[in-house]
């Protein structure tokens, strides 16, 4: 690659901090990484003597096997710590965690945590650079961008460009994410689900809010779709999944009413028959498996480019 440029923060915290410069720089070097990863060898020396710490307090597996392809593909030596089988469970506390593990000498700590803010303590108490690889239901940064990478691959320009966000809004960290990143780059987004899964005020974030999928379809040029996240809800938010499914659920019969051609998106896990049919997760109209490869190439610009600022 040519003279490195930098990005305007040392961490990657969230997208909230991150400029619109910044996010069109990271996928500008995806773009040359999507090249790297689709030749016979796919490795480049790029952080080679850079040591990464995957630090996952919450279980997950896309996420981390992205992050840690995209570190290997960068010639990186990775270290993966699991909180399930560490002494978290002993009692030891998260910056103990993180000096130990700095007292290694590691470079750069990719994190999940069920803790909002928790990167933001870290990003106080320690030299390395800190990657959010989601924070409770607060962010999920590089969700956004690779989600919004893959919408500009298949749209071209995002200014201007109508984007609905289906689904649990108010448990995802990736809605968030993926309203600051799509507001910052210029479109129109707008969120779609239950009132009780819709937070109060959102619109202030600059997104309009629908109740109503036909209506949200019809006005999208895309429809990120995403999971009903069961798991984080300690209460009933509708009366069963069967009938989120009949309201708000995203089928084939509904896309092909529509007069023109919408791109499908998901972060994934997928709950198949629920917020998305599987003849929609399946169909031309998806780009889910291109934005999992698309992770990849995201993940590697950004640490290539918050190791390039070191």
């Amino acid at each position: 690659m040519a003279t490195v440029q930098q990005l305007s923060t040392k961490h990657v915290l969230g997208i909230k901090y991150l400029t619109a410069e910044d996010i069109r720089l990271i996928f500008e070097t995806a773009e040359s990484f999507k090249e790297v990863i689709n030749r016979p060898i796919k490795k480049v020396p790029s952080l080679r003597d850079v040591t990464v710490a995957n630090l996952f307090f919450e279980n997950s597996t896309r996420t981390r096997i992205s992050f840690e392809l995209a570190e290997k593909r960068l010639s990186a030596d990775v270290v993966n710590f699991s909180a399930s089988s560490s002494s978290v469970k002993k009692g030891e506390t998260l910056l103990d965690t993180v000096n130990n593990i700095l007292a290694m000498k590691v470079d750069m700590v990719v994190m999940r945590h069920p803790a909002p803010g928790a990167h933001h303590f870290l990003a106080q108490h320690i030299d390395a650079n800190i990657i959010n690889a989601g924070d409770g239901t607060h962010e999920h940064p590089t969700q956004a961008l690779l989600d919004a990478f893959s919408m500009q691959e298949q749209v071209g320009d995002l200014a201007g460009k109508r984007v609905v966000i289906f689904g649990d809004i108010l448990h995802s960290r990736v809605a968030l994410s993926n309203i600051y990143c799509l507001t910052k780059l210029g479109a129109k987004v707008r969120v779609c689900g239950p009132p009780t899964l819709i937070p109060k005020h959102i619109q202030s974030l600059g997104v309009e809010v629908s109740h109503d999928v036909w209506d949200s379809l019809k006005w999208c040029d895309i429809a990120n779709v995403l999971r009903i996240q069961l798991e984080r809800q300690d209460i009933k938010y509708f009366p069963s999944l069967r009938e989120y499914s009949q309201y708000f659920g995203i089928n084939k019969t509904l896309l092909d009413s529509l007069d023109k051609p919408i791109v499908i998106m998901h972060p994934g896990p997928i709950n198949r028959g629920v917020e998305i049919s599987s003849d929609v997760a399946d169909s031309d109209h998806s780009i889910i498996l291109q934005q999992v490869e698309n992770g990849v190439a995201v993940r590697m610009a950004v640490l290539y480019l918050l190791a390039a600022g070191r």
